[in-house]
């Protein structure tokens, strides 16, 4: 695959559009992340197969009760370590303007970022014959539908910085980024997008990090990940993404590896903190979701 191609949400047409836009109502966000738009590019048609067969993860009860339990486990784990810090307005150098849109595009990343743990560990499985919905729950919560105002209507469509020209005095904390998370180049799109306020992103990650060092985070990346593992078996169905299914779909041997690989990357690779970390950085701005099950 070559995942520098990306077909983006203004560029899509026809069923792409259709499928784009049944992503962000689904997701609860104004953002068709990253692993969609260069699949898409690549495998149009398995993108159209695959969303069918798992869209249902992410439309019930039990999915609502996840998202916060995921976001729960990683901030609890930390707060039990140290107090994270909140930022007001003056303290990370914005406007007013600014800081308010930060904040809504921040609240994005954190609506989506339970959902992305559980998309990668859906699909990795799925796609490599690991067990999915071989230990469903007989609980009305596997089925009832997601109630409408969680996450609902809270965040604002991202934009990202250039990764080629990043803000001025933001080297060093953009190395320590690649460090923590293990990435040899490039930034995830969380931090692209924090790049806009390098006032924020400069201050915040000097904070945080760490206690994103700490035992503690590692504790609740672990605890979420349990979590969406648990999920995931606990599923009423199997979604249907199996080589012989994906054959008759139209997708060669080559392809079927390629996107094997391309999940198994994220779902164990750097995304492992990043995606927990995005809760982090959004509760310093209290834009946080929910994280009460009630």
């Amino acid at each position: 695959m070559d995942t520098s191609t990306q077909l983006y949400d203004y560029e899509a047409t026809g069923w792409k559009r259709g499928l784009y836009d049944d992503i962000k109502h689904t997701f609860r966000a104004p953002i068709v992340n990253w692993i969609f738009r260069t699949t898409m590019a690549n495998h149009p048609e398995f993108v159209r197969h695959m969303w069918g067969q798992i869209k249902p993860a992410f439309e019930t009860r039990q999915f609502g009760r996840v998202s916060i339990e995921y976001r729960d486990a990683v901030l609890s784990a930390v707060e039990s370590e140290r107090d994270l810090p909140v930022y007001r307005r003056e303290d990370v150098d914005v406007s007013p303007a600014e800081y308010a849109e930060l904040r809504r595009q921040l609240a994005t990343f954190d609506v989506v970022a339970p959902r992305l743990a559980v998309l990668f560990e859906l699909v990795d499985r799925a796609l490599s014959g690991q067990p999915v919905g071989t230990a469903p729950v007989d609980t009305p919560l596997a089925t009832e539908p997601l109630e409408p105002s969680l996450d609902r209507d809270r965040g604002a469509p991202p934009t990202l910085a250039a990764f080629d020209d990043p803000p001025a005095g933001l080297a060093e904390t953009v190395e320590s980024i690649q460090s923590f998370h293990g990435i040899d180049e490039g930034l995830p799109s969380v931090h692209r997008c924090l790049a806009q306020w390098p006032g924020y992103l400069e201050r915040s990650w000097g904070d945080i990090d760490p206690a994103l060092r700490d035992d503690a985070f590692a504790d609740g990346c672990s605890d979420a990940r349990e979590i969406v593992e648990g999920y995931v078996e606990s599923l009423p169905y199997e979604p249907q993404l199996g080589t012989d299914v994906l054959s008759s779909r139209g997708l060669d041997e080559d392809a079927i590896e390629d996107l094997t690989a391309l999940f198994r990357e994220f779902n164990l690779g750097a995304i492992e903190t990043v995606v927990p970390s995005i809760h982090v950085f959004a509760d310093t701005l209290r834009v946080v979701g929910e994280r009460d099950v009630r």
